[in-house]
């Protein structure tokens, strides 16, 4: 059962996440240094603190605005990490965001303090950035990293 799952130390886990800093933005890719996306920021922390991912990543779509009856990424998520509730979450916790009312949660973010958190976005690369009101907001989901 995942409840039994102990986590990874947000320490690790915030030191990993800024390990990217700089890398460029590419779309579905996730390699340090050379280019990642959003979910490829996270999958490649998830290597470094976790270890190997478990299964390979299919291509999807980058509309932000998509609905449906089903958050694909938090599912994802769930099935790997513990869930945690998005107002209580830490340094080191994997957030997802709902860039769009009713749309589903398709953009991903680590917390790097209480009003930091680090992301790939579009023309900017891999930035550390402040967690404001705005971004707040749109926290969907939050997730931690499970321990080796």
């Amino acid at each position: 059962m995942i409840a039994a799952v102990s986590t990874a130390d947000p320490v690790r886990v915030i030191a990993a996440a800024r390990s990217w800093l700089g890398t460029a933005y590419h779309d579905q890719a996730s390699l340090r240094g050379v280019g990642c996306d959003c979910l490829g920021l996270a999958r490649g922390v998830w290597r470094e603190v976790v270890g190997p991912e478990p299964f390979p990543i299919p291509p999807y779509s980058r509309d932000w605005g998509e609905t449906g009856p089903r958050e694909v990424l938090a599912d994802g998520a769930r099935a790997m990490m513990l869930e945690v509730d998005p107002s209580g979450a830490g340094s080191g916790a994997l957030v997802l965001f709902r860039m769009m009312p009713r749309a589903i949660a398709k953009h991903v973010g680590i917390l790097t303090g209480p009003d930091t958190f680090l992301h790939a976005y579009e023309r900017l690369g891999v930035i550390e950035e402040p967690l404001t009101p705005a971004w707040r907001r749109r926290i969907a989901f939050a997730f931690l990293f499970p321990a080796r």
